[in-house]
C-alpha cells in the first residue's frame, strides 16, 4: 500500500555479522596462536584478544563455545600442522632409507610443514597443564611410531628401528628446544653426515641433489653450498 512503511526482517547471517563486528574465527584462532608463541598461554585471554582485535568480547562466542573450546581448537591446529606432515612423509614411498629420511627432513626445512616456534610454545604450555601434556605426549608417540615403522620397512630390526627413530626425532626436537640456529647452507653441508648417522648407510649423490633442489625451491635465492 502506498505510503505504508515496511519493515525488512534482519536475517540470522546479518545479525551474526553485526555481533561479530570485523572479526572471524580465523582472526581469533590466529591471534591466540601468535599470543601463545610470543607471550605464553597466560596471554590467551578473551578480554586481551578482543582489545587487540578491536571487537567486543561477545563476538568471541559466535565462534567458540568457551575459552576451553578455543584451547581445544588451538591444540587441534597444532596437531594437524606439526604432526600430520611428519606422519605423511614417513609414510611416503621411497626407494631407500636415505630417501625416506630426506622426505622427513622436508618438515625440518619448511615451516609451512612444521612450525618449531609453535611446537615449543605448546610444549611449554604442557608443562603447566596436565591435559595439554597428555596431548603432547600422544603426538610425540604418533610421530615416533611413524618413524619407527619407516625404518622397519627398510629392513631394520624392531629395536634398531625404534632407537634410530628416537635418535632422528629427538635430535631435531632437541635442536629446536635449545634454539640452535644454523644458516641453511651449513645445515645442508651436514646432510650426508646426518643421513649416515641416522641410517648407517651412504646416500647417493642423486638423493642429496634432489633434496638440495627442494630446499632451494623453498628458500629462493639461498645457495645450498
Amino acid at each position: 500500500m502506498e505510503g505504508a512503511s515496511m519493515t525488512i526482517p534482519v536475517t540470522q547471517s546479518e545479525a551474526e555479522a553485526t555481533a561479530q563486528g570485523r572479526s572471524t574465527r580465523e582472526d581469533w584462532l590466529n591471534l591466540a596462536l601468535r599470543s601463545l608463541i610470543k607471550d605464553g598461554i597466560d596471554r590467551v585471554k578473551i578480554q586481551i584478544m578482543s582489545k587487540r582485535l578491536n571487537v567486543s568480547r561477545s563476538s568471541f562466542y559466535w565462534f567458540f563455545k568457551s575459552q576451553q573450546d578455543l584451547y581445544d581448537q588451538m591444540l587441534d591446529h597444532w596437531l594437524a600442522k606439526n604432526t600430520g606432515p611428519i606422519i605423511q612423509r614417513a609414510l611416503r614411498p621411497a626407494s631407500t632409507i636415505s630417501e625416506a629420511i630426506l622426505n622427513v627432513f622436508e618438515c625440518w626445512v619448511d615451516e609451512a610443514l612444521f612450525d618449531p616456534h609453535l611446537d615449543i610454545a605448546v610444549r611449554l604450555w604442557g608443562r603447566r597443564a596436565p591435559t595439554v601434556l597428555k596431548v603432547v605426549a600422544g603426538a610425540d608417540q604418533q610421530r615416533l611410531d611413524a618413524l619407527t615403522a619407516m625404518f622397519r620397512r627398510y629392513g631394520f630390526a624392531e629395536d634398531d628401528a625404534l632407537v634410530r627413530a628416537r635418535v632422528l626425532y629427538f635430535t631435531q626436537i632437541g635442536q629446536y628446544t635449545l634454539d640452535i640456529r644454523e644458516d641453511m647452507p651449513v645445515r645442508l653441508s651436514r646432510t650426508r653426515a646426518y643421513l649416515r648417522s641416522f641410517s648407517g648407510q651412504e646416500p647417493t649423490e642423486k638423493e642429496l641433489l634432489r633434496f638440495e633442489a627442494l630446499v632451494q625451491a623453498t628458500y629462493p635465492g639461498r645457495s645450498p653450498s
